[in-house]
């Protein structure tokens, strides 16, 4: 059966190539959906869905938009309206992919667009400010796919429409291969790093399955926070194991290689079950390509590949950050434990390491002792050693004997 693709766009300003794409698309045997999100002009011809019917899904008129007199405020108006209807199309079968193009504009809609649909739906952006600093990571859904739209500002060409062909044949392409999710087991949600940092995912992994869970392991240098907080919101986890949490300190002292600002709070609003510890608590990343600043430049530091290098946090820094924790934990729904490793938080964290430092180290801990108010234990053991991992698992354990861990299979998401 033809899949059936959303082509989302302004067709007053990108008539030609929104119709390049939909055309690209039909050539290759799919269906199309046009909806149009334009609030001045008007497409060469009527779209499937008009932005009069965009506008009415917001609960406004396309007069309202305009009177309105301020171009942002406008297109919210018509985000509003257009991921409402992506929803109501998906739920009701008619779409089974999504693609949108836009400059800031139309990527600021299409966002929204795109996290208004579930987990496997193929959902596609094309845009003139793909991978840009400019899109904040909480505006991403966990497995949304950005296309840089070289040479697309105004008017097709060949230079475009390589981007263009190559994006409809991907959508497309997603639809007919993607396999979606199968909710047959309670999923945990884990966070980490690398295990050159970080081992004890492959220490919990199969015991975990054993136990009769799914598990999805989340990188934690932004992308996979985001995508890890979006699914918690959702509620899609039956527990939150979030072990790792450089992002987090990466957030409170500026660095761009964070998850935004929602981090360590959708678990807890969705009352899913969380252990926490402060894996890699202890550093800061960078980019690769930015110089350090001069505040960090004397700290430890360690250059894990030309993408991340790391520097790491002084004792009140770290007291700080535990504070945050504490804060966000602290307006938890749902069941919280945490757990503290007292012999280091990462594998660069052991004497003769370059994040080696223990005054550093009880500082933070003191921290954890004065400010978690969350149920919370200690192990003397470091978070790469099995005693740690034994600690995580008799914590999991406690909460399905005593019906706190569910392992029915939820229905969100």
């Amino acid at each position: 059966m033809s899949k059936t693709i959303l082509v989302i766009g302004t067709y007053d300003t990108k008539d030609a190539e929104l119709n390049y794409v939909c055309d690209t698309i039909r050539t290759q045997g799919g269906k199309v959906l046009s909806m149009d999100v334009s609030v001045l002009g008007d497409p060469t011809a009527p779209t499937d869905i008009s932005k009069h019917r965009v506008a009415a899904a917001a609960g406004k008129t396309i007069q309202d938009a305009i009177d309105a007199g301020d171009e942002n405020f406008a297109m919210q108006i018509m985000a509003k309206g257009a991921a409402s209807l992506c929803a109501t199309l998906h739920a009701d079968g008619k779409i089974d992919g999504m693609i949108g193009l836009g400059g800031t504009m139309g990527t600021d809609l299409v966002l929204d667009c795109a996290q208004a649909l579930p987990m496997g739906v193929p959902k596609f952006v094309v845009s003139t400010v793909s991978f840009s600093p400019l899109i904040p990571a909480d505006r991403l859904s966990p497995d949304i796919q950005m296309i840089l739209w070289a040479g697309g500002l105004y008017g097709l060409n060949s230079v475009c429409k390589s981007s263009l062909s190559q994006a409809a044949g991907a959508v497309l392409g997603a639809a007919n291969a993607v396999e979606k999710p199968v909710r047959d087991r309670p999923v945990i949600g884990m966070t980490s790093l690398g295990s050159s940092c970080l081992m004890y995912m492959k220490l919990l992994r199969d015991p975990l399955l054993e136990r009769g869970f799914e598990v999805a392991v989340f990188h934690a240098t932004g992308m996979g926070g985001m995508a890890f907080e979006a699914l918690a919101r959702q509620g899609y986890f039956a527990a939150a194991l979030d072990l790792a949490l450089p992002e987090l300190g990466n957030l409170m002292v500026g660095s761009v290689v964070n998850a935004g600002e929602d981090r360590m709070t959708n678990a807890g609003a969705a009352g899913v079950p969380q252990i926490v510890s402060p894996g890699c608590a202890d550093l800061i990343d960078f980019a690769g390509w930015q110089e350090i600043p001069a505040a960090y430049q004397d700290r430890p530091f360690h250059a894990h590949n030309r993408l991340v290098k790391s520097s790491g946090l002084s004792g009140d820094e770290r007291r700080q950050l535990i504070r945050l924790i504490a804060e966000r934990l602290s307006q938890a729904k749902g069941p919280v434990h945490f757990l503290m490793p007292l012999q280091g938080v990462e594998e660069w964290d052991k004497e003769g390491e370059p994040a080696y430092d223990p005054e550093a180290l009880e500082a933070m801990i003191d921290e954890v002792r004065k400010s978690i108010t969350v149920p919370k234990s200690e192990v003397d053991a470091h978070i790469n050693d099995q005693a740690y991992a034994d600690a995580v698992l008799a914590i999991v354990d406690g909460w399905i004997a005593d019906g706190t861990l569910s392992m029915s299979v939820s229905s969100a998401a």
